[in-house]
């Protein structure tokens, strides 16, 4: 009799509950669905009160969206695509549905599918910050450069300090032509460590090729009166839309003007909120091996990029550091900026001071440093940039000057 009587009374309850959440609008049905999915983090019961939300509202196109989003986020592709495609068949001009859908898409490797849908929504909204931004990132994946930079312009010049747009933009921008060539000068001063200036100049050629571009370089110095070429090579081949690698292998003959050889690599990862990390290494070798490792941390924010460098060089006794803060303010597009920098020790990746090096196992030279940089882009396709720094600079074991650099520079895109 207990038994029959509790079971009774349970059914009540139910049913009393069920009542109370049937009798829910469609709106309040909503919020508890919206609360269950960001909340609670439960997907399943987020789905069961959208769809009641649905018996009440079918054509909700908000709820609708929202519960193709948590199938999406339930690895549940097919009902997520199903919910989308009944949103857009009776509101074509629906942005968050093709958003979410493009999206969708996107991220499981169907972008020529996502393309369309964001193309058609940007019929309806052609201002539209995300869907400009989802087409870029499409059209990336796809590998259409061009399109994919004019698409960036376009989200930049309305809105200047979108962070993610920045991003992708700075990224690939050189890719946006099959080939590009360039030339840049520095002219190096001293009040102490030398009488001569030095003198270096770079020719480049960098083309677009599937894997990635990849960049060859003919680079000439004249230091302590003596001439010295290097030819260097670097690729930046693409791995997946979240990491690419730079790869680096340089060689010459003039050892005490450059090193004989040097080598590096770096694997980036571009992670949310515009972040950006690397870690890697370089090799030199002028009469014996260096290895330096290398971590940095970059940040887009609005019209600005930040980014924090460490270069570490284990030796016998002790690990010689160098640190570098970097920021530019974009004037215009990926190509129009100033930049600043400080920092303190001397960088493998400088072709200024990268002969400082050479000192031995022992004992690394110290060095703090200020620069600036002017990039200005011209009929799309042109950049011009100055450069300028001030080193104060151990050239000698405990013996300081300081080292004065101002440069050019030219690119041309085709």
């Amino acid at each position: 009799m207990n038994i029959k009587l509790s079971s009774f009374l349970f059914l009540i309850v139910l049913c009393k509950a069920s009542f109370a959440q049937t009798g829910l609008s469609s709106d309040e049905l909503f919020q508890q669905a919206r609360k269950a999915a960001f909340d609670e983090k439960n997907y399943p019961k987020a789905i069961g009160l959208s769809k009641q939300a649905l018996t009440r509202s079918p054509d909700y196109s908000d709820i609708r969206v929202f519960l193709g989003r948590v199938y999406t986020w339930s690895d549940k592709t097919d009902s997520a695509r199903t919910e989308f495609k009944k949103v857009l068949s009776k509101h074509p001009d629906n942005e968050d549905a093709a958003f979410a859908y493009g999206s969708l898409e996107y991220w499981n490797n169907n972008s020529n599918g996502a393309l369309g849908i964001v193309s058609s929504g940007l019929k309806y909204h052609p201002g539209s910050k995300d869907l400009l931004l989802l087409k870029a990132k499409v059209l990336n994946d796809l590998k259409r450069y061009p399109e994919a930079g004019n698409t960036l312009d376009t989200l930049i010049k309305g809105d200047p300090g979108n962070s993610d747009a920045r991003a992708l933009a700075d990224r690939i921008k050189d890719n946006t032509s099959k080939n590009k060539v360039g030339v840049t000068y520095d002219y190096i001063s001293f009040d102490k460590q030398s009488n001569a200036p030095w003198h270096l100049a770079s020719l480049e050629y960098a083309r677009q090729t599937d894997i990635g571009s990849i960049i060859g370089y003919l680079n000439y110095a004249n230091r302590f009166s003596k001439n010295g070429l290097q030819y260097e090579v670097d690729a930046y081949p693409h791995i997946s839309k979240i990491f690419y690698a730079y790869m680096s292998v340089g060689y010459s003959n003039n050892v005490g003007v450059f090193p004989k050889t040097r080598a590096g690599f770096s694997l980036y990862a571009n992670l949310p909120a515009s972040f950006e990390a690397e870690a890697g290494f370089r090799y030199l070798h002028f009469t014996g091996d260096t290895w330096i490792y290398t971590a940095s941390i970059g940040k887009y924010y609005k019209s600005f990029w930040f980014n924090f460098r460490t270069y570490l060089t284990p030796s016998n006794s002790s690990i010689s550091q160098s640190y570098s803060v970097k920021a530019r303010y974009y004037t215009g597009g990926a190509d129009d900026y100033i930049s600043l920098g400080i920092g303190t020790g001397i960088s493998p990746d400088d072709p200024r001071n990268i002969i400082l090096l050479n000192n031995g196992q022992n004992y690394k030279l110290r060095s703090n440093n200020i620069s600036a940089a002017y990039y200005r882009s011209f009929k799309r396709r042109n950049i011009i940039f100055f450069t300028a720094s001030v080193d104060h600079q151990e050239y000698r074991f405990q013996t300081w000057g300081n080292q004065f650099d101002l440069g050019i520079g030219y690119q041309r895109r085709f």
